[in-house]
């Protein structure tokens, strides 16, 4: 039985890396796909996750699928495909530690994933399903992920949910907007940052768009609010809980590692999303903020995932 398994993108995140002797930029090859990343939480922590997508049969595709099971995340969902190329993003990182993307994915292996494709015995054996939007983007993997949500409905399990919008993968921000909404119905616990409230609900400030998504029925709403921490609503209300302080190398997986602490401590709890108390998802939150401000002090987001030991420092600090 699996504790959570998450199906999306999977791709090579190229990430500065200095320059060379003839003043070229260097890009390094890291692991990338947000939803990997609040997996490899898991994993890392010890508890069994599994990965359903697509990569390219390729020396991309092929690092990808050595990292996720050198990570301890099971790939038996992951499809190795001859007919498509891994998908490639370009991450430049401004002076902040912040990033920017530039695609190569016309198509990318992450959109091609086919409903048949999905192993659903996975879905039907784990506590926890996560999805993202980008698999939302394209055809077929758009109806790949709904088929997928549908089952896990079926089969009773929690669902979550991040949008990790990316504004060049869309065709237009309406389509965005529209994708990005439509899986809402489905979704038991979600996670957003403060740059996406707006877009998922049609207001900004936090408190007001965490309670329009708890009115869709969601039970948890986290909002993401980089280095103040996070925003955290349940039915019994809502709360800010601060973040830690950090030396921000890198910002990729920051909101991915917040999620996938939160999530590990929902887990750990053995209830459902709906019998959350505030005070609980409180500390859930703090556990979430504590992984990702070790996790932005390393390059990269898989590799950069904390030890056990590390967070517990660090909440004790």
């Amino acid at each position: 039985m699996y504790k959570i398994t998450a199906l999306g993108e999977a791709l090579i995140d190229f990430t500065p890396s200095g320059v060379s002797e003839a003043g070229m930029k260097l890009f390094e090859q890291n692991p990338g796909g947000a939803p990997a990343n609040v997996l490899a939480v898991f994993a890392t922590f010890g508890e069994k996750a599994a990965f359903i997508g697509k990569v390219g049969n390729d020396m991309h595709g092929q690092f990808l699928k050595e990292t996720m099971e050198n990570a301890g995340i099971d790939t038996q969902g992951l499809i190795v495909a001859d007919d498509v190329f891994t998908t490639l993003a370009f991450v430049s990182l401004n002076d902040k530690g912040e990033r920017e993307f530039s695609f190569a994915r016309k198509p990318g292996a992450d959109t091609c994933l086919k409903k048949e494709e999905v192993e659903l015995s996975i879905i039907e054996n784990t506590d926890i399903f996560h999805v993202g939007s980008v698999s939302l983007t394209y055809n077929p993997s758009k109806e790949a992920t709904f088929f997928a949500l549908e089952k896990a409905k079926e089969f009773g399990k929690i669902i979550s949910y991040d949008p990790n919008y990316r504004a060049l993968l869309w065709d237009s921000k309406e389509k965005a907007i529209e994708g990005m909404r439509s899986v809402l119905d489905y979704v038991d616990v979600m996670k957003l940052s403060d740059e996406e409230t707006l877009l998922l609900t049609g207001v900004e400030e936090p408190r007001a768009a965490a309670k329009v998504l708890l009115e869709k029925g969601i039970s948890i709403v986290a909002v993401t609010l980089g280095a103040d921490g996070a925003y955290i609503c349940t039915k019994e209300g809502g709360a800010f809980v601060p973040g830690f302080a950090s030396t921000v190398v890198d910002t990729t997986g920051a909101g991915d590692s917040f999620w996938g602490g939160f999530l590990y401590q929902l887990s750990k709890s053995g209830k459902r999303p709906e019998e959350i108390s505030i005070e609980e998802a409180k500390a859930f939150a703090r556990f979430g903020n504590a992984v990702a401000s070790l996790c932005v002090e390393k390059r990269g987001g898989i590799p950069a995932i904390p030890m056990m030991e590390q967070v517990i420092k660090r909440l004790n600090g």
